[in-house]
C-alpha cells in the first residue's frame, strides 16, 4: 500500500512538474520544462540557467534583491507565489507614518516600547497615515500613466496591470529601514533617511525594468512623474 501511493505521489508531482511554467530569470523567456529539464538548465536564448535562485537560501536572494539585481527580481515576481504585497503596503504607510509622527513638534522620542505603542492613540497618526496613503497613490497614478502612454502594449490587460502593482508594492520593502533610522536617532538620521528614500526608489525603477522588460531611460521618466505627482498633491496639502 505504502509503496503504491508513493508511485502515485510521485507521478502526480511529475504531472504537476510539466505544467509548471518557469519563466528564464536571465532574459523574458517563458520555458516549459520538459521532464528531463530544470530550473537550472542552461537556455538556448541565453546560456545561462532557467533560475539560479530556485536553489538559493532565501536570505542570499533577499540580499541580491538589496543589490538591485534583475535576475533576483525576476525570480520574486515570476517563478515564486510571494502574494503578500498588500500587507507589505500597508506596513510600509505605518512605518511612514510613524517616522512623520515622530518628526511632529511635541512628539516623544523615547524609545521605551510602552511609550512607543501608545502612537495608536494619536489622531495625528492616523491623518498621516491617510496622507501617506494618498501619496503613494498619487506616485502610483503618475507612474501607471507614463508607462501606459509610452508602452500601452505591455499594460493592456488587468493581469499586467496588476503585475506591475505588485512589482512596485514589492520593492518598496526600504521604507522598513524607515523606523531603526528613527528610533536609533543621532547626528545623520536626516541622510539616513534620505537614503532610504533613494533605494527605494532605485528598487522601484528596477522593478519596472525587470517587469516590462523597458529601458533604464523610461523606467527614471516614470518614477520622475511619479515623484511629481506625489509632490503636487503635498502642494496642494500644505496650501490649504
Amino acid at each position: 500500500m505504502k509503496r503504491g501511493s508513493s508511485v502515485k505521489k510521485s507521478s502526480s508531482e511529475q504531472n504537476k512538474w510539466q505544467q509548471r511554467r518557469i519563466l528564464c530569470t536571465g532574459v523574458l523567456n517563458a520555458v516549459r520544462n520538459p521532464e528531463n529539464c530544470t530550473e537550472t538548465t542552461n537556455t538556448k536564448s541565453c546560456q545561462k540557467p532557467v533560475d539560479k535562485y530556485i536553489e538559493y537560501d532565501p536570505v542570499i536572494i533577499l540580499i541580491n534583491a538589496m543589490l538591485c539585481k534583475a535576475q533576483a527580481y525576476r525570480h520574486v515576481l515570476f517563478n515564486t507565489s510571494i502574494n503578500i504585497h498588500g500587507k507589505l503596503c500597508i506596513f510600509c504607510l505605518l512605518c511612514e507614518a510613524y517616522t512623520r509622527w515622530l518628526q511632529l513638534p511635541g512628539s516623544s522620542n523615547i524609545t521605551d516600547p510602552e511609550d512607543i505603542i501608545r502612537y495608536a492613540k494619536e489622531w495625528d497618526f492616523y491623518r498621516l497615515f491617510g496622507i501617506a496613503a494618498l501619496e503613494q497613490t498619487a506616485y502610483l497614478t503618475g507612474v501607471f500613466i507614463v508607462l501606459c502612454l509610452a508602452r500601452p502594449k505591455s499594460l493592456h490587460s488587468y493581469s499586467d496591470f496588476a503585475l506591475l502593482l505588485k512589482a512596485l508594492l514589492l520593492s518598496n520593502y526600504g521604507k522598513l529601514l524607515l523606523i531603526p533610522a528613527v528610533i536609533w536617532e543621532h547626528d545623520y538620521t536626516n541622510l539616513c533617511l534620505r537614503l532610504i528614500t533613494l533605494f527605494v526608489l532605485t528598487s522601484n525603477m528596477q522593478a519596472i525594468r525587470v517587469t516590462l522588460n523597458v529601458s533604464r531611460r523610461l523606467s527614471f521618466l516614470a518614477i520622475l512623474c511619479g515623484l511629481l505627482f506625489e509632490a503636487a498633491l503635498f502642494y496642494i496639502h500644505h496650501e490649504q
